[in-house]
């Protein structure tokens, strides 16, 4: 049987409005204005739009300057820096194969992510981190250089840090710890265990549930949920992706954030209204507008 590709359903729309903290409107169908209108008219009212490589991150700035309802946020993502220095032979990035060109490529793709993060519609670096999963031992260093100098541009531009962190916890932590974190550090689509909550919240890190929250499998994302401090969590879709259920597997949108709000909110054991609010204020506080 082919996968259902249609869009879900609307949800019942919220009653106090939430920002979605993370997402990605240019992989998303339709148009950016369709999207922000189906958004609000389920309480959606502001979204985050992330970077992943320098056209995507001059995308983002160029959209929230045209936007009202959105701030942008630019980056290299981890896949992208080593295959900026290396090419692409082992998959490090969705964009496809492209020649390597060196140290001085990936200098020159920083610059420019540091020049957007001047401009003041962006309000935030990333998504930056470190990725385990999909990048090889030969790509380590060009994420880890890529990711200490994403850490550097956020603190001098005083802007959020959004940390994309798979399967790389504890040298996420590290280098955090070694570099010194901004005053606003967000764990974008958090993925950590409950332990690693409470050192989050420890350092005052905010922590971004998505729709994987939702997932049968995902118990420790539950747990980590249940013990973070109210007034760190924020709730996103990455979209297109991590869909929440009953519609994994469908296309994911900034208007699908009231189905994990009120999942969020039966985990956290308080009403939508009040998880609405804590996620509204706690975004606008991350992201200083």
């Amino acid at each position: 049987m082919p996968a259902d590709t249609t869009p879900p359903p609307a949800p019942a729309p919220l009653r106090v409005p939430v920002a979605d903290s993370h997402t990605h409107l240019d992989m998303q169908s339709g148009t950016v204005e369709e999207a922000l209108a189906k958004a609000a008219s389920v309480g959606v009212t502001t979204v985050v739009q992330v970077g992943c490589d320098v056209a995507g991150s001059r995308w983002a700035a160029e959209t929230a300057a045209a936007h009202a309802a959105v701030h942008a946020a630019v980056a290299l993502h981890p896949n992208e820096a080593p295959r900026i220095v290396h090419g692409d032979p082992d998959g490090w990035s969705r964009q496809g194969a492209r020649p390597g060109g060196g140290e001085a490529a990936l200098d020159e793709a920083l610059a420019e992510i540091d020049r957007l993060a001047a401009l003041p519609h962006v309000k935030g670096v990333g998504e930056t981190g470190l990725d385990h999963f999909r990048t090889g031992p030969e790509g380590m260093a060009a994420q880890e250089r890529s990711f200490r100098a994403h850490i550097e541009i956020a603190k001098r531009h005083g802007k959020a840090l959004v940390i994309h962190d798979r399967e790389a916890h504890d040298d996420v932590l590290r280098v955090l710890k070694e570099e010194g974190a901004p005053e606003r550090t967000v764990f974008h689509c958090y993925s950590g265990d409950a332990a690693m909550a409470e050192v989050c919240a420890e350092h005052g890190y905010f922590m971004s549930f998505a729709g994987n929250v939702t997932f049968k499998n995902a118990g420790h994302l539950r747990e980590a949920l249940a013990v973070a401090p109210p007034e760190l969590v924020l709730v996103e879709t990455d979209a297109p992706f991590l869909t929440p259920a009953p519609y994994r597997g469908r296309p994911n949108a900034p208007y699908l954030i009231p189905v994990t709000l009120r999942a969020m909110a039966e985990v956290k054991g308080i009403d939508e209204d009040a998880m609405a609010a804590a996620v509204s204020a706690n975004t606008a506080r991350a992201f200083d507008y």
